[in-house]
């Protein structure tokens, strides 16, 4: 009876330092939440035509300035206390090129595009991304500022040929 005790505290003690380290691991970590278009006041276009109210950065397969070449969007709100960080967006130049890159996002994934919240382990607005395909990693670089890893490319088997998408 005793040694059942003793396996019984050994697996509660295991699980609760499971439960606690993944915990611990999550706080250092965002998240992304759809935003429904047809429920929320912040939209892809109401972005756009507010785009002076954000530091705008986009993600792509190229080297150098190509709007034709978009994977993803994001927009970092200039009237907060948070900043959005990643070391291969870029800022986008002018209204006219986040317009035409927003419209590139399907043609370039070929899957259709929606508009996500980014969210900090505490659930506060860092700000938005627009895209379409593929896993985020949103990382913790200190109480107001998250690093958000650039979107990858999708690499695809079968004809010899490589096709990407994020």
């Amino acid at each position: 009876m005793e040694i059942i005790k003793k396996y019984r505290f050994i697996s509660v003690f295991s699980i609760a330092f499971i439960i606690y380290s993944c915990a611990s691991w999550q706080k250092n970590y965002g998240k992304l939440r759809i935003l429904p278009e047809s429920q929320n006041e912040v939209t892809i276009q109401s972005l756009i035509d507010k785009w002076d109210d954000y530091n705008i950065y986009y993600s792509d397969k190229y080297e150098g300035y190509n709007p034709r070449a978009t994977l993803g969007i994001m927009f970092d709100p200039k009237n907060n206390e948070t900043t959005l960080v990643g070391d291969r967006w870029k800022k986008v130049e002018d209204q006219k090129d986040l317009i035409e890159m927003t419209k590139w996002i399907y043609s370039n994934t070929q899957y259709e595009p929606w508009l996500n919240e980014i969210l900090g382990p505490d659930g506060r607005v860092y700000g938005y991304l627009y895209y379409s395909y593929g896993f985020v990693t949103l990382k913790m670089v200190d109480d107001n500022t998250m690093y958000v890893f650039n979107l990858e490319e999708r690499h695809e088997e079968g004809d010899g040929e490589t096709h990407s998408s994020i």
